[in-house]
């Protein structure tokens, strides 16, 4: 099978198609006709190497999975002798290992069957970011009706689903986009759209009871002006400018920080599940969310979907197409 291969960490050059086995699968393992994959910035980070301090997981010297991708939409080839809820023919999304490829292999509970009305390429976007917002508003800002809430970064991967999601909860949402993005951004439902290019909004006199920030273009305390007295902040950005430790001291600035202050700063990792698979599906189904795909690549062309990635003005997600 055709897959994208990385034998060192670097830039997008490292990335290369080759011929290499499919994968073989265990017990409760799923072979997947990869369809299409998302294109997440933890790949471009893995690709890299970064942060130094993530690579015990990711591997010391060299990746210790070769093939990138993770996200991942398509059709089941077969499945190990204890899988239960698919079998050969099924339409899966969820997360896999190695989705840059034409196929992968997963655990069955990372799967879910593909929400029926959208592409393969849509729905390959959803698992990383679509978790990311829901369990940032839902969970850890604690969204509800009426509040009053700020996406700054409304326009990528994980703002376009967060807007949805808070309206879905019944906030009053504001997104933070650029000037090319804001009619999108208002077209997924935000109430409110601030250019960034012509306004700041730590400095507008509005307060927000929860502020996702996706960009980290602002210091904590520019964003705490823009909370309300008892406002919840979740800080979802680091650069890379710290190659040992990317955005791990706003982590812990905000985790120390939380602790005087009225505020809740609140920075937190994805956990991948099975249930929060289902919410996003049944989001989709039903039409409170969209996953809005800015562009698709086929697989020959995954370094430049990266290097899109990698550089942060993607619109929307970006998909392979397989």
């Amino acid at each position: 099978m055709k897959a994208v291969v990385q034998d060192n960490y670097g830039s997008t050059e490292m990335l290369e198609i080759r011929e290499i086995d499919k994968p073989t699968i265990g017990d409760k393992d799923v072979l997947i006709r990869v369809r299409a994959a998302g294109v997440n910035p933890a790949d471009w980070a893995i690709m890299s190497g970064l942060p130094y301090i993530a690579r015990p997981v990711y591997g010391l010297r060299r990746p210790a999975q070769g093939v990138r991708g993770t996200d991942v939409a398509g059709v089941v080839e077969t499945v190990g002798a204890g899988v239960t809820r698919f079998g050969p023919g099924g339409e899966i999304f969820g997360w896999a290992k190695g989705s840059f490829a034409e196929y992968a292999s997963a655990k069955e509970d990372a799967l879910e069957l593909k929400p029926a009305n959208v592409t393969f390429e849509q729905a390959a976007t959803v698992p990383m970011a679509g978790m990311v917002a829901l369990q940032a508003v839902r969970d850890h800002g604690r969204v509800q009706a009426g509040q009053k809430v700020l996406i700054n970064g409304a326009s990528g991967g994980i703002g376009t689903f967060a807007v949805q999601i808070a309206k879905w909860l019944g906030a009053e949402v504001t997104g933070v986009c650029s000037s090319r993005n804001v009619d999108m951004v208002r077209s997924i439902g935000a109430d409110h759209v601030i250019n960034y290019t012509r306004e700041d909004f730590t400095q507008s006199g509005e307060r927000y009871d929860f502020i996702l920030d996706n960009v980290a273009n602002h210091s904590l305390s520019s964003l705490r002006r823009a909370l309300t007295p008892t406002g919840t902040l979740v800080p979802n950005a680091g650069r890379f400018d710290n190659r040992w430790f990317a955005g791990g001291g706003r982590v812990i600035a905000a985790n120390i920080l939380s602790r005087f202050i009225s505020q809740t700063l609140r920075p937190f990792l994805v956990s991948q599940n099975h249930a929060d698979l289902v919410v996003l599906k049944e989001l989709i189904e039903s039409g409170k969310v969209t996953p809005v795909v800015g562009r698709a690549y086929p697989l020959s062309e995954v370094p430049q979907a990266m290097g899109v990635v990698g550089d942060g003005h993607a619109r929307g997600k970006v998909a392979i197409t397989v």
